[in-house]
């Protein structure tokens, strides 16, 4: 059982003795700290707010409970949004003019894992000097909670209908141009806020053909919630079966998203931000796209299709969204099938993902599959294994630098190796005891043959 805490939140297994899962005692002890670091930084604001919203893990109403008692009793407001997605909690704390805003999930992970996570006052990602204050403040502060007169309040909001309708009103939506094509939509809602919140923008969208599976939001995951291909075989079937015309598959707090073609095959969530930064930039040339050291090359051909730059960040939301600000980028995300679209907000979005993707979709005459050929058809691998602490990565590391002959390499973020043709990217895990590796080249082939090489140069 695991208990990680990152500057990005805390995330765990429930269950099991304290300050090595995620119990009760670590829920008050972080969000404590959480609401510490509030009120330090808002000090002349006596009527803080903090949003608070959670996917639909079993454990989730329980964490919600603790971290809403807790934020009341540091004297905190707390807006309850009860089940919501994560872009939707984000969007939330910019319209409440919030002073931060906790999300309680814990992503792709399985579900005896659930998570803190933690905006600032912009909706967004705290940065990592925020969370290591975090983080200080939760080993050495003794903390002070406030008397009965001081406590604070809470008010209950749904805010679903606010975030469809900040996507409806985006100009590069084309609502009435899907309405009319009348197409036929399978979605797995992994059962958890997906199985709510995609079916109403879809229905807002004017689709009316919709086909959910896995519908109930209660939690027990029918499958393993990370939108991989081999966890997909349920929907792959359905939208054969169902002559649709494409599905739709994103993870329990909706901010990856995943296509699955009319014949059944996967679009590829790597293909999710080429795709929709493709129509984004074809309406704004010039513009840059930003994803991380993780994601295909296939969007660096895009971009320069259009005149635009690609410039790539250390893997992570919070650094994205750093590289986009700093670049002016008009789209950017991740290869996990995460879009961040800033003209919405700065965070990752499955349902702006799926707005800008179908209003692509139903101006051309492809249908998903031909569009997928339409792309440079590169082969990734996404491998891990087992982290025994940090310093075996750093070994790993070194022996790679020594054996691995490159073009170049890249040290922000674990290690990133440039190839002949490919590229390898070796870094430790922000959310799991694990070294993800990450290798793209051109033919299957190749990409296993330097897993190999990368397994023999380790072992």
């Amino acid at each position: 059982m695991t208990l990680i805490k990152s500057i990005s939140g805390i995330r765990g297994t429930i269950g099991g003795h304290q300050h090595e899962n995620l119990t009760p005692l670590d829920v008050v002890l972080f969000t404590s700290a959480y609401a510490e670091w509030v009120k330090q930084k808002f000090i002349q604001n006596e009527n803080n707010k903090v949003v608070v919203g959670r996917d639909a893990r079993l454990s989730g109403e329980m964490i919600q409970s603790l971290v809403i008692s807790t934020l009341t009793a540091c004297g905190i407001n707390v807006v309850d949004i009860g089940l919501s997605t994560t872009p939707t909690t984000e969007i939330a704390v910019t319209e409440e003019k919030a002073q931060g805003g906790i999300i309680i999930t814990a992503s792709h992970n399985p579900e005896d894992w659930n998570a803190l996570k933690l905006l600032n006052c912009n909706g967004e990602f705290i940065s990592e000097a925020e969370g290591k204050t975090i983080l200080n403040i939760s080993q050495n502060s003794k903390f002070f909670y406030s008397p009965i007169n001081k406590i604070g309040t809470i008010i209950t909001k749904n805010y679903l209908s606010v975030h469809i309708k900040k996507i409806l009103d985006l100009p590069l939506i084309k609502k009435d141009i899907i309405a009319k094509k009348k197409l036929k939509i399978v979605v797995d809602g992994i059962n958890s806020v997906g199985a709510i919140a995609v079916p109403e923008l879809l229905k807002s969208l004017g689709i009316n053909d919709i086909l959910v599976i896995n519908g109930e939001a209660n939690g027990r995951f029918n499958h393993n919630p990370e939108p991989l291909d081999e966890h997909l075989t349920e929907i792959k079937q359905k939208v054969v079966e169902e002559k649709a015309h494409l599905g739709i598959v994103v993870d329990p707090d909706v901010d990856r998203l995943a296509f699955i073609c009319e014949d059944g095959s996967m679009f590829g969530e790597e293909y999710t931000l080429v795709s929709v930064a493709d129509y984004v930039l074809q309406n704004n040339k010039g513009r840059s796209v930003v994803t991380n050291l993780s994601s295909t090359r296939a969007l660096d051909d895009i971009a320069k299709k259009y005149g635009s730059n690609c410039y790539r960040s250390a893997v992570g939301e919070v650094n994205v969204v750093e590289k986009m600000k700093q670049t002016n980028a008009i789209v950017g995300g991740e290869g996990n099938g995460g879009i961040i679209f800033p003209e919405l907000h700065y965070g990752r979005d499955a349902l702006v993902g799926i707005a800008l993707f179908l209003s692509y979709y139903v101006q051309l005459n492809f249908t998903m599959s031909q569009l997928r050929k339409k792309y440079p058809d590169y082969y990734m691998i996404k491998h891990k294994i087992k982290l025994n602490g940090i310093d075996e990565f750093f070994q790993i590391k070194e022996k790679l630098k020594k054996n691995i002959k490159y073009k170049s390499v890249n040290e922000i973020d674990g290690i990133w190796f440039e190839l002949e043709n490919s590229w390898i990217h070796c870094r430790p895990s922000n959310t799991e005891p694990i070294i993800r590796i990450y290798i793209e080249a051109p033919t299957k082939q190749e990409s296993y043959n330097l897993l190999k090489t990368f397994e023999q140069i380790i072992i």
